[in-house]
């Protein structure tokens, strides 16, 4: 990217990718219901949707999450042209641009049935713990 394009790039709205992730609550930062988020995005993934809904976008690898600062990565998005139309006509809106990427990314070419497998068989693995620990008599 050239020099001239930063100052544009800073008036771009940003989606960290804990705005649309199911494994954070609304105070970690999650931004939309618990039943439309999904599980875990990346950025890669956030931006590869950007680009199917015909959105430029920038991904900055090096930003970290305010609250989380282990939590590497966000997606700058471009809305709105300069003269104030629409890029995508079906996206007017930050609250919209989300419910429409968290949609689509579990069907994102990356995730495999493998890895959705795998999370889900590792999630039910730890519930067969038993319910009394009992306590030591003297």
């Amino acid at each position: 990217m050239d020099s001239a394009e930063f100052p544009n790039i800073k008036k771009w709205i940003v989606m960290y990718p804990v705005y649309i992730n199911s494994k954070k609550t609304m105070a970690e930062g999650r931004r939309i219901g618990l039943a439309k988020a999904c599980e875990n995005p990346t950025c890669a993934e956030i931006g590869d949707c950007c680009s199917y809904l015909k959105l430029p976008f920038a991904i900055e690898i090096d930003k970290a999450y305010p609250r989380d600062f282990m939590q590497r990565g966000r997606v700058r998005v471009q809305l709105k042209k300069e003269d104030g139309t629409l890029f995508n006509s079906s996206v007017s809106s930050r609250k919209q641009l989300m419910l429409r990427v968290a949609e689509m990314v579990p069907r994102h070419h990356g995730r495999t049935k493998k890895q959705e497998t795998a999370s889900t068989s590792s999630t039910a693995g730890p519930s067969t713990k038993s319910g009394k620990g009992g306590k030591k008599r003297r």
